[in-house]
């Protein structure tokens, strides 16, 4: 079943891609690998070297910490263009820093760590100054990827990721007034004011375990949702981290947003759903 995007203005290539995505369910897995913004070569050529083939997705991320420079992010977008144009699927992620600090401060001091619940009602409520500042840095990452609809690039976009777990400051936050709305509000500022056509929505949880929750506490619905993905570390490979997905998303593809150890043939077969997977980048070059 090819799924139609949650987005009705969904550029042509968006629609394309999703309907090929969709179509892979139960068939076939394809490939995917993480580059970082600081090195947004040397991953895919590496899997190259070692297979002989390049992976089909090129994944980065327009990370709001450390290397999170205007130039850093231009340098990605530079790259997407190049990896589309030889042939590579586009996937991007934001690692967002809390919205009232410098995008420069590090991943460890703003990117991980929870806010107090008081904070975290100021940032979903659009009268606040924290809803303006976040605000602000979600236009600003705006205008990187209307460059990508110029050029008629489709982005599997994965904001938010690991939302169910409990190290990201937006993370483990249930039900309709947490991560779901924060999500709703993306996605309404994208589709319906900046127009981002060419955007796939994918809601990318971690698969549950000790400090990773329930994926349905923080899924804000099939309105709001092209793709659905975990991430899956330590070759924890469970048959209900698929299984929950897929009764989850109703009939929508389900992809491994990120990895570590890859996936077996013998996983593949027993997870027929998953559309895709990525490899994270220090992951590549173990045994």
């Amino acid at each position: 079943m090819k799924s139609q995007p949650v987005n009705p203005n969904a550029s042509k290539e968006a629609r394309e891609l999703l309907a090929f995505i969709s179509g892979l369910s139960g068939e076939k897995t394809l490939a995917g690998q993480h580059s970082y913004c600081n090195d947004l070569v040397t991953p895919m050529d590496s899997v190259f070297a070692i297979t002989g083939k390049y992976p089909a997705i090129w994944g980065s991320d327009l990370m709001g910490y450390d290397h999170g420079s205007d130039d850093t992010r231009q340098d990605v977008i530079n790259e997407a263009i190049h990896q589309y144009n030889k042939g590579s699927i586009i996937t991007l992620m934001y690692h967002m820093v809390k919205p009232w600090d410098h995008d420069s401060l590090s991943f460890a001091r703003s990117v991980k760590g929870m806010v107090t619940d008081e904070q975290w009602e100021k940032v979903i409520n659009n009268e606040t100054k924290e809803h303006a500042q976040w605000l602000a840095k979600i236009d600003h990452i705006a205008g990187y990827l209307k460059q990508l609809q110029d050029q008629n690039i489709p982005v599997l976009w994965r904001p938010f990721h690991e939302m169910n777990g409990d190290w990201f400051w937006y993370g483990n936050r249930r039900g309709e007034n947490g991560i779901q709305k924060l999500w709703k509000q993306m996605y309404d500022r994208y589709v319906n004011y900046h127009h981002l056509d060419n955007l796939i929505w994918v809601w990318n949880a971690n698969a549950p375990r000790k400090n990773a929750f329930d994926y349905a506490l923080f899924y804000p619905g099939n309105n709001y949702v092209d793709i659905l993905a975990a991430d899956i570390y330590a070759n924890d490979y469970k048959q209900s981290h698929h299984d929950q997905l897929v009764e989850l998303g109703n009939g929508k593809p389900i992809a491994i947003g990120e990895c570590g150890q890859l996936p077996t043939p013998e996983i593949l077969k027993q997870q027929p759903q998953w559309v895709w997977f990525m490899c994270w980048v220090g992951h590549l070059w173990q045994a």
